[in-house]
């Protein structure tokens, strides 16, 4: 005699220890537990509850943070008839799931945490906690037809970044997050901290947030534009002690620093961070960040003349015979002994060069 009774007694007493205790309604579905039954447990009263459209908490109470998390990203990986059918990275597969046919693997870039929940899983200070978050935004394909509901936010966008995992759970690079963060925003105190703890705490370049924030068209406002002030000059703080360290750690001569160069008697060549008088050779620090205002990207007149004025100080520099050694915030945080090489050749091929011209070195 055949039985086609569903064994829900087994499937349910697995679930009790499922952590986190969220699953979608197809991964219950996997286990034997219909629609309906499913409908049962969720109603008012019941065990369960509907956390988010085809996600459900296994328990009556509150969810933690975990679990909103990994309920945002099962419904974030619905598909367009309303399943979620897929599993989630950073969200353990259920044991048995795969054997009945239930959902596998996708790649972890087609969905991730962003915004402010982002930012406090990189380790944020002046971000929120995630308990305190009313919605957890998500960057999902441009293409996906899904909606902001409950606790979860959907954000589209057509180049997903490629995604970083925190605590197992896919999140967009800090740039990207700082960026669908700043949108939401508009406390100028709130905003400044966030810019200000990404470069003072090593989570991006000023460079890389100001690319976002640009991209995201948001450098039309006032308080983002203060902030990004504020972040271009934490930058460049940064990137002066990265330099004392390198030359003091790497053996380098000692430089004159901070200096204005010009001709005898003659116009200013410019400022200089790190200069070598017997060798004619500077170091400029680039610290510039593309920064455009208006809807069609055109850069404003004061940054042209900013770029403007940067190419003809260098070209002025190198035709009177000294050499300009540019470097990066970005590379002497990542390499700092490959960018001390690079100086320390520059200073050893002065004796083969032409005796530079004669520069007027001036405390800035």
């Amino acid at each position: 005699m055949t039985h086609n009774t569903p064994l829900s007694p087994r499937p349910l007493q697995h679930l009790s220890a499922t952590r986190p205790r969220v699953l979608s309604t197809a991964q219950l579905r996997a286990h034997g537990v219909g629609a309906a039954e499913t409908d049962g447990h969720c109603r008012p009263g019941g065990s369960w509850q509907q956390l988010l459209p085809g996600v459900v908490l296994l328990h009556p109470g509150p969810p933690t943070s975990q679990e909103r998390l990994h309920a945002v990203l099962l419904y974030a990986h619905r598909t367009r008839t309303g399943e979620a059918e897929r599993t989630v990275p950073g969200i353990p597969q259920q044991p048995g799931a795969e054997e009945a046919g239930g959902p596998r693997p996708v790649p972890e870039a087609e969905v991730m945490v962003t915004g402010l929940a982002a930012l406090t899983l990189h380790g944020f200070t002046a971000s929120p906690p995630l308990s305190s978050l009313d919605r957890i935004d998500v960057l999902v394909p441009r293409t996906r037809r899904l909606r902001s509901v409950g606790c979860a936010r959907i954000l589209r966008t057509s180049v997903l970044p490629l995604a970083e995992r925190v605590t197992g759970v896919p999140v967009a690079p800090v740039p990207r997050a700082l960026a669908d963060a700043v949108a939401h925003l508009s406390d100028a105190t709130t905003v400044r901290r966030l810019l200000t703890e990404a470069v003072r705490g090593g989570h991006c370049e000023p460079a890389a947030a100001v690319r976002e924030l640009t991209q995201a068209r948001l450098l039309t406002r006032p308080h983002v534009v203060d902030a990004v002030d504020a972040l271009l000059a934490e930058g460049r703080t940064l990137a002066e002690e990265r330099l004392y360290r390198m030359v003091a750690e790497y053996g380098l001569p000692d430089p004159v620093w901070n200096v204005d160069l010009r001709l005898p008697g003659g116009p200013q060549l410019g400022g200089v961070d790190a200069y070598w008088p017997q060798a004619a050779v500077a170091v400029e620090l680039d610290t510039r960040a593309p920064r455009h205002g208006g809807a069609q990207g055109a850069a404003r007149p004061e940054e042209e003349a900013a770029w403007s004025e940067y190419t003809r100080k260098r070209e002025d520099l190198e035709r009177l015979g000294v050499t300009v050694v540019h470097l990066t915030p970005k590379k002497l945080r990542d390499a700092p002994e490959q960018q001390a090489t690079v100086v320390r050749t520059a200073l050893m091929a002065a004796a083969d060069r032409q005796p530079p011209a004669y520069i007027v070195v001036l405390p800035r």
